[in-house]
């Protein structure tokens, strides 16, 4: 489902962008769709270990250790048992 917005811009960049959808054949809407969905993959924060599966094991810390290196990637704070 599409919805409409309105944005403000500086009217120089409206007349690139304008340019730039013209030249490329493509949509306004397209081009600043691309650009902010490229925008929030990159800065997209949220933790996402999809492809980490974390288990017990009998090697001492190996669990623990695991879920460490996985936060510590993500840059999120360790535990006060991974400390």
């Amino acid at each position: 489902m599409q919805k409409r917005t309105t944005i403000l811009m500086d009217a120089d960049l409206l007349e690139r962008l304008d340019r730039f959808a013209a030249r490329s054949g493509v949509t306004k809407t397209s081009v600043l769709t691309a650009a902010i969905e490229a925008h929030l993959e990159a800065h997209d924060t949220a933790l996402d270990l999809s492809f980490l599966a974390v288990g017990r094991s009998d090697h001492g810390r190996l669990s623990l250790d695991g879920r460490s290196i996985a936060r510590r990637e993500a840059g999120v704070r360790p535990g006060p048992d991974e400390v």
